[in-house]
């Protein structure tokens, strides 16, 4: 009986994300309700709730297979996204890798980790840390008080609104690209230079 009601569960869960999937590429993702998912599975809202507590916890369920994979990239993956390269080319490989995320899978960004939400989330604490380590890395002064600031081109509003303005996704990525070279560090002052005195 146990068995039966494990695969029914992982049935109902198959039927959720997929419902789920189609609804958030179908429009607005922060307008689907947690009603509209339970209709289009199939599935009564009780057996909806019991294993989702809301939809932003349904869009972070779709969203967190296509996470993982490019954190695994980031730890273990080949340079420049991957370790082995000097920190603003690992920031410029981890900027245009998190525009083809969220050119790919924005609906489901956009239901998952807009807002405040976007802070709580697992994925954002690991992307923190990662830029976090690339700016130590580079001898950036006060690496704390940047690192949301260099995460903040990628909320999914900001970068779905450069999307509605025409902006393309290579224009984003070499225009991240150019903020992350502000990681690399600065030129000595010349030698011989002349006396101020």
């Amino acid at each position: 009986m146990e068995t039966r009601e494990r695969a029914d569960a992982a049935r109902n869960r198959a039927k959720v994300l997929s419902a789920a999937a189609e609804l958030f590429a179908a429009g607005d993702a922060r307008a689907v309700t947690m009603e509209d998912v339970a209709r289009a599975a199939g599935i009564g809202r009780g057996t909806l709730y019991r294993r989702y507590p809301d939809v932003n916890s349904i869009a972070a369920a779709l969203l967190d297979e296509h996470e993982r994979r490019l954190q695994e990239e980031l730890l273990h993956g080949a340079p420049p996204l991957g370790p082995g390269a000097p920190p603003p080319e690992r920031l410029a490989a981890f900027y245009g890798a998190m525009v083809d995320l969220l050119d790919t899978h924005g609906h489901l960004v956009l239901g998952a980790e807009t807002g405040e939400k976007r802070f709580t989330v697992g994925a954002y604490g690991f992307w923190r840390a990662h830029v976090l380590a690339l700016l130590r890395a580079s001898g950036t002064p006060d690496p704390e008080a940047l690192a949301d600031a260099l995460l903040a081109p990628l909320a999914p509003e900001v970068f779905l609104q450069q999307r509605a303005q025409g902006v393309t996704p290579d224009r984003i990525k070499a225009a991240l690209g150019r903020l992350a070279t502000a990681l690399a560090p600065a030129s000595p002052p010349p030698r011989g230079g002349r006396s101020s005195a």
